[in-house]
């Protein structure tokens, strides 16, 4: 491989057998030249023009974004390849470092940085959290700057779309906002706001995951016999009228229609939280909350 143009220290455009390529590598371009011969045993990745579209915002950005920046983003993604034991697509390079940038930027000029799903984030997705988490530790020793808990939690959503775009099933970000809405239409009925963070709150947004579930065909993986949704219905009467509610407003926000099986599943859970509450289980999160 013969070195082509240096975008940094860490990363150059090399001419491989008559292929155009970049290759990353820590000091690869130390002390090199154009034309020279890159050591095989520093490469680290390598990038194909399989997109060039997508190939261009990677050189472009590689020559212009901070190297401690790109080293970071690096250091991340390598970790979370390692703990999922998969290989990621190339968009992750681009996706995961453009954001960290201009989060870096935001937290510089101190413009505040709001994730309305962190607390669905937690909860769905604990292993791209816990990534996230480290990645809080990655950019705090790189760095040398604080991130806050909301952008640990877009950064677990970058890597659980990239891991999902590697073969991994799994939600994404609009299903995360419609648990979030559907968890909400869910207290309302009941009358309870669940303080974010308890475990009351994390087994309502895991139930209503498993509500959602359905396999590659897209048939549901937990739905009800027949017969019990009938005595159901009756006997959950109000609640279930409330679930309809709940499922019509998602129905006119994201066009997901609930069947009868997923209505009773809400309806169990309007109640089940409804009775806690007035049996003094479940408190509000204005009081000191569960």
């Amino acid at each position: 491989m013969k070195i082509k143009k240096i975008l940094n220290n860490n990363a150059v455009v090399v001419n491989d057998l008559g292929e155009e390529k970049i290759v990353m590598g820590s000091g690869i371009a130390f002390q090199k030249g154009k034309n020279d011969i890159i050591d095989p045993s520093l490469i680290e990745k390598v990038f194909i023009m399989d997109d060039p579209d997508q190939y261009g915002h990677l050189q472009e950005m590689l020559g212009t974004l901070p190297e401690e920046e790109i080293t970071a983003s690096e250091q991340i993604i390598s970790y979370a390849e390692r703990e999922l034991e998969v290989t990621f697509n190339e968009h992750i390079h681009i996706a995961l470092t453009d954001h960290l940038s201009f989060a870096l930027e935001r937290i510089a000029k101190g413009t505040m940085i709001q994730n309305t799903l962190l607390d669905e984030i937690r909860i769905l997705y604990p292993r791209e959290f816990q990534i996230g988490q480290q990645a809080k530790n990655i950019i705090y020793e790189t760095l040398q700057v604080e991130i806050p808990e909301d952008e640990v939690g877009y950064i677990a959503m970058h890597i659980h779309t990239a891991w999902k775009n590697a073969g991994a099933h799994g939600t994404d970000a609009e299903m995360a906002a419609m648990i979030r809405d559907i968890a909400e239409g869910v207290e309302q009925a009941a009358g309870v706001t669940l303080k974010r963070g308890s475990a009351n709150y994390e087994r309502l947004v895991t139930q209503l995951e498993n509500i959602l579930k359905s396999d590659e065909t897209g048939k549901l993986l937990n739905e009800l016999n027949p017969e019990i949704v009938r005595i159901a219905k009756e006997r959950y009467t109000r609640a279930y009228l409330q679930a309809k509610e709940v499922g019509d407003q998602v129905e006119e926000d994201y066009g997901y229609t609930f069947i009868d099986s997923q209505l009773v599943f809400i309806a169990m859970e309007i109640d089940r939280i409804c009775t806690r509450s007035m049996d003094g289980n479940i408190l509000k999160s204005n009081n000191t909350g569960l």
